[in-house]
């Protein structure tokens, strides 16, 4: 099997549901599952340290490093040189998510290796769970990644079969709380299959920022405040804070977004028996607690 390197977490997340952890050279200071994951395998990215930031501040500080021209995640070039991965994984979807794609060639032509480059850029729910089988092809254990793929699929059957006949509300995901963000990419799809119909969200598009003025007068019957990158102590936390924006009919929830919804990652499966449970608890067992929680 080939060393790999991944640069993004939801790629580490990849490797270990395959299996292929062993080979597994590199990660970022980003990956954090499973638990201990940056003390087994060197550290190989870094970036800004948003420690005790509000949503404001960190809205804040990327723009004005974006602005600057100034980077967001630094790849240690002479990690990356001793290690010589065969396969480097990394993504394009997003610059302030993790190193893009274009950053890790010119590293790679620098350190001179001939590392396989595995972008994956999913834009839909079949998208993410496609990286599987891709993952699974760079390391040599293609049938690993049909399997794990045909098992996360059948696991979102079983919840699409649960909701199918039930009344499906209005809900409406937010991504970010200052400025408001509406989440795009496949997290409508995630609430597709948990048995809702998401408000102001484009399948496959990109987050977009928006007004409280809008968010208000959508009048969706559920709001899901998801903050990228954030737990759910976070996520409750961010939703009371906005609380008094937010329609006054509309239940709210608020889950680990970053562990579950804007993680690309084999757990957006674990996202939508969630998001499930909020919309449909009769329906749907219980999630693991941690996962998502009713703030109003």
């Amino acid at each position: 099997m080939p060393g790999i390197v991944s640069l993004l977490p939801s790629g580490t997340e990849w490797v270990y549901a395959l299996g292929v952890q062993d080979e597994l050279a590199g990660v970022t200071f980003e990956c954090d599952h499973p638990p201990g994951v940056r003390e087994r395998h060197p550290v190989v990215v870094r970036g800004l340290d948003t420690a005790g930031l509000g949503p404001a501040e960190i809205d804040a500080l990327v723009r004005s490093r974006i602005a600057e021209g100034g980077p967001l995640y630094v790849l240690d070039e002479p990690e990356l040189s001793r290690i010589a991965p065969d396969v480097v994984l990394t993504q394009d979807i997003c610059e302030v998510c993790t190193l893009p794609a274009g950053e890790v060639d010119a590293a790679l032509e620098s350190v001179g290796r001939p590392s396989r480059v595995i972008t994956l850029d999913p834009h839909r729910l079949p998208d993410v769970l496609e990286s599987a089988v891709r993952v699974a092809e760079a390391a040599g254990v293609p049938e690993r990644g049909r399997r794990l793929d045909a098992d996360l699929r059948t696991r979102l059957d079983r919840v699409a079969t649960a909701v199918r006949h039930l009344d499906r509300p209005q809900v409406l995901v937010v991504e970010w709380t200052d400025p408001p963000f509406l989440a795009g990419h496949w997290v409508p799809d995630l609430i597709e299959v948990a048995g809702g119909v998401p408000v102001l969200a484009e399948p496959g598009g990109r987050s977009t920022v928006t007004t409280w003025e809008v968010v208000a007068g959508s009048d969706p019957g559920v709001v899901v405040v998801a903050p990228c990158g954030f737990g759910l102590p976070e996520a409750e936390q961010h939703a009371r804070s906005v609380l008094d924006r937010l329609p006054p009919g509309a239940a709210v929830w608020a889950i680990d977004a970053g562990a579950y919804v804007t993680r690309p990652g084999p757990r957006v499966v674990d996202a939508v028996e969630a998001l499930a449970y909020a919309l449909h608890p009769d329906a749907v067992p219980a999630p693991p607690p941690g996962c998502v929680s009713r703030v109003r």
